[in-house]
């Protein structure tokens, strides 16, 4: 391409640059009485171009130039800003800072950086014109879910990076980067599910809310649900919210299992499959019951997801199922294995799902593991069961377990037949 092109086209983008963040700009000042002092389309289109000029005498002069232009540039934008904030008493600097990145744009758009430059000012602008969503949003923040929001954070990008990663201990089944990679993911997943939550709002329906919070903890759903009371109709909504959190548990378990070890998914895959279909089955079927969405619904206020203090607990329980797993392989052989699965599945389906899916990396057998898998979710369902049947009564019980059973008793059957 001749030069001359290549040069139009470097101008051309620095143009675009501050016509498009000056677009949002004019677009949001629109309603504003006085707009003499707001830079609008115009002014940030000449501030692009003046970047690609001064971008354009640094490269013929030194970069001195630059400099100077960038800098004369920056004191023209804080006389402005002083001069309107003392007309108005804005003190956002939201104008002013937009301005000097426009500037700083043009000048790349002129350094061979055309893509960067405008992909940059599209993000830009899109940024500008989320001010009320992303305003709304941190007024409904609290404490809680800002501090969990760092600590999750901090866990995965501080923390975790820095953790050994081989084996330690006991046949060096311990190991400390893997054990807390899987903290992390599984504090990631329910927190996702959880801003979910906070996003669609509290009012939009027990099933939704189930859905969503079968994500963060399934047995925590299903206790809540359980104590909730309500006549026939109610029991109807109830007992398609109990199946759907349930049915939530085997899409991530698949899910755990395909991150950490995606061989096993084959095998894997249709057992929980049907199990999930046959929960969701019966969930849509006892929907259409209940006619339509109750209004007033007493729905569970989930708390936020991601403590500190819990996910040490997990990474100890982690660390603890490797060992015993690995124990009872040894001594008793894949007896050992099913065992440490059934009994771990009574407490937590996760911990047991990512160390079989792990050890299934190593020396255990894939088929052994899957097999565990399925009885550790077996077993997590059983628990489910019993607190349905013992605190939400009778009634609640005769909707659900059967179709439970059902479900489970036909992935058995596909694990064990297929």
């Amino acid at each position: 391409m001749p030069a001359t092109l290549e040069l139009l086209l470097s101008f051309a983008t620095a143009l675009a640059v501050g016509l498009l963040i000056g677009t949002e700009r004019g677009w949001s000042a629109r309603e504003t009485e006085d707009t003499r002092l707001i830079g609008g389309i115009r002014t940030f289109g000449l501030v692009g171009l003046l970047g690609g000029l001064a971008a354009l005498l640094g490269q013929q002069f030194g970069l001195n130039a630059w400099i100077s232009i960038s800098l004369i540039f920056g004191l023209l934008v804080i006389a402005a800003y002083i001069g309107e904030q003392r007309h108005t008493g804005d003190l956002g600097v939201t104008n002013a800072i937009a301005l000097l990145l426009t500037f700083l744009l043009g000048s790349l758009a002129l350094s061979d950086q055309r893509v960067l430059a405008a992909a940059c000012a599209v993000v830009i602008a899109m940024l500008l014109s989320l001010k009320q969503p992303l305003h709304s949003a941190l007024r409904r923040l609290n404490a809680d879910e800002i501090s969990g929001a760092l600590k999750l954070l901090f866990i995965s990008l501080v923390l975790l990076p820095v953790l050994p990663n081989e084996g330690y201990g006991p046949w060096q089944v311990f190991n400390p980067y893997a054990t807390w990679w899987m903290v992390v993911l599984i504090a990631a997943i329910g927190f996702a599910a959880y801003v979910a939550i906070r996003v669609i709002g509290p009012r939009k329906g027990l099933l939704v809310t189930a859905l969503l919070g079968g994500m963060v903890s399934s047995t925590a759903m299903t206790l809540t649900l359980a104590r909730l009371d309500g006549g026939p109709r109610m029991r109807a909504m109830l007992a398609c919210g109990l199946l759907a959190t349930s049915a939530l548990m085997f899409p991530r378990v698949l899910l755990e299992v395909g991150l950490v070890n995606p061989a096993l998914l084959g095998t894997l895959f249709w057992p929980l499959g049907i199990c999930a279909l046959s929960y969701a089955a019966g969930a849509l079927w006892f929907f259409r019951q209940a006619g339509h969405e109750l209004e007033g619904n007493p729905e569970p206020l989930l708390k936020n997801p991601f403590e500190l203090a819990p996910a040490l607990r997990f990474a100890a329980l982690l660390a603890v199922i490797a060992f015993m797993v690995e124990a009872g392989r040894r001594s008793l052989g894949d007896v050992g294995v099913y065992l440490v699965a059934l009994l771990s599945g009574t407490t937590d389906v996760d911990a047991i799902t990512l160390s079989l899916s792990r050890n299934a990396m190593g020396d255990l057998s894939n088929q052994v593991a899957v097999q565990g898998i399925y009885l550790a979710a077996l077993s997590n369902s059983l628990v489910k069961g019993g607190l349905i049947a013992l605190i939400g009564g009778r009634q609640l019980a005769l909707c659900t377990l059967p179709i439970m059973a059902a479900g489970l008793l036909a992935g058995l059957a596909c694990l064990l037949f297929i």
